[in-house]
């Protein structure tokens, strides 16, 4: 007879989430000194961040469709066997090529926990999903600030101010992300696991598949690019984007993520009050808010638009899937899982466009026909690399003010889902009163 341990479970699947956010955090951490090591320009760079989010919603998609049939704790064993390549591959890469399957290999890994966990928290609290999503999210975002302050403590003591820093030191930084993946892959291959919570109420594989295509589900899967889009993008690229704003442009990201642990550990008073969708309007509005502060302010006053920022994105994952997960349950752990997906391959196919597109802002700041990777590797100090961080200077906030157009689309949707909400409520309302 099994026996179903929900605290243990949960604190499990909060230890693997860690480990997919520590690869967010630590990369962001990293990834020009990757851009440097490597001889690698922004586009190549971006196209290497997205392979994350190609791998993520590849697993997140196909784990949704056979999570019901080989449960979830064979997904979650093959999360971690996953993260332990994609890491020690990561450790001992040596260039283009090999990064991008180690990073391949992470984003397949990130998917898969994702695709077990996200309808696991659902089956073991379904009287309180959409707080208890935000709970288990939380640690996202805690583990981008565990990361990113690996990354600023490391390089400060270990770097001494060598610019650019020993490579071994992103390698160790990269390698400490073993200890919670060895931790989390024992504990799961220890545990019993419920089955999902469809399965558990009876619906049927065809009910689930007629709920995949009911228009409210399409709407939000068409909000999850957007709201992924300005979270994920934004966060990934904050050291390429404002390394020239300030010295310690990770400790940006830092902020960003420190507030969005705080608005996810007590989210159960705002869910409660505003609903899921009304959390999601004011989140959108706090994001364009954010970014536009990001853009427009300077020195120690970016800290207080990352802070905005923060508070946007905070709420847009979790509430985004546990809006699901409460209003079209019938679409079951596939209905989870492709919210995860669509956000993901959103964020991949933005990651390489606008990769390319920083190049063009890059070359077009520079003397014609220069190098970027010679202007780019130049020594500290030299004429190169001053021409280069202007034109870095001048190119972060272009990026930043294209996204803004996302979040400003979302606060107008997101208005459109709180009316049809409500009116949805008052016509239940009125149709029990006629009964």
């Amino acid at each position: 007879m099994q026996t179903i341990n929900r605290s243990q479970l949960f604190r499990a699947s909060c230890l693997s989430l860690l480990v997919t956010s520590l690869s967010f955090g630590i990369r962001a951490g990293i990834l020009n000194d990757q851009g440097v090591r490597f001889h690698l320009n922004a586009s190549q760079l971006g196209t290497i961040a997205a392979t994350a989010f190609w791998g993520f919603p590849l697993a997140i998609i196909i784990g949704g469709f056979i999570v019901d049939v080989i449960g979830m704790k064979k997904l979650l064993v093959s999360a971690f066997i996953f993260h332990l390549v994609g890491i020690l591959l990561t450790i001992f890469a040596n260039g283009y090529w090999s990064l991008f399957l180690s990073t391949l290999m992470i984003g397949i890994a990130n998917g898969t926990v994702e695709a077990s966990c996200n309808p696991l928290v659902a089956s073991l609290y379904t009287d309180n999903k959409t707080t208890k999503l935000n709970h288990f999210h939380l640690w996202f975002p805690a583990g981008i600030v565990i990361g990113t302050l690996i990354v600023f403590g490391l390089d400060t003591t270990l770097a001494h101010g060598v610019s650019p820093k020993p490579y071994w030191i992103s390698q160790v930084e990269i390698a400490l992300m073993l200890i919670p993946t060895i931790a989390y892959g024992f504990l799961f291959s220890k545990l019993d696991f419920p089955v999902t919570e469809r399965v558990s109420a009876g619906v049927s594989t065809e009910d689930m598949y007629k709920a995949l295509i009911n228009p409210l589900f399409l709407f939000m899967i068409i909000c999850m690019f957007g709201t992924a889009i300005t979270e994920l993008f934004t966060n990934q690229w904050t050291d390429v984007l404002f390394k020239t704003v300030t010295d310690n442009a990770i400790l940006i990201l830092t902020f960003v993520a420190s507030v969005q642990v705080l608005g996810r550990a007590f989210a159960s008073p705002i869910v409660h009050r505003l609903a899921p969708q009304g959390v999601l309007l004011i989140s959108a509005i706090l994001s364009a808010l954010g970014i536009y502060l990001m853009v427009h302010l300077h020195g120690d006053a970016i800290y207080f638009a990352a802070v905005v920022f923060g508070l946007g994105v905070a709420f847009f994952w979790p509430c985004m899937i546990g809006f699901v997960a409460e209003n079209l349950p019938r679409t079951g752990a596939v209905g989870l899982n492709l919210m995860g997906g669509a956000g993901m391959f959103g964020v991949s196919i933005y990651m390489i466009f606008m990769g390319g597109y920083y190049d063009n802002i890059m070359a077009s700041k520079l003397p014609q026909g220069a190098s970027l990777d010679a202007y780019r590797s130049a020594p500290a100090g030299s004429e190169m690399a001053k021409a280069f961080d202007a034109a870095r200077s001048a190119a972060g906030p272009e990026v930043l003010n294209t996204t803004l157009v996302i979040p400003v689309a979302l606060i107008i949707a997101f208005i459109g889902l709180v009316i049809y909400m409500r009116s949805r409520k008052k016509t239940a309302s009125l149709g029990a009163i006629s009964v």
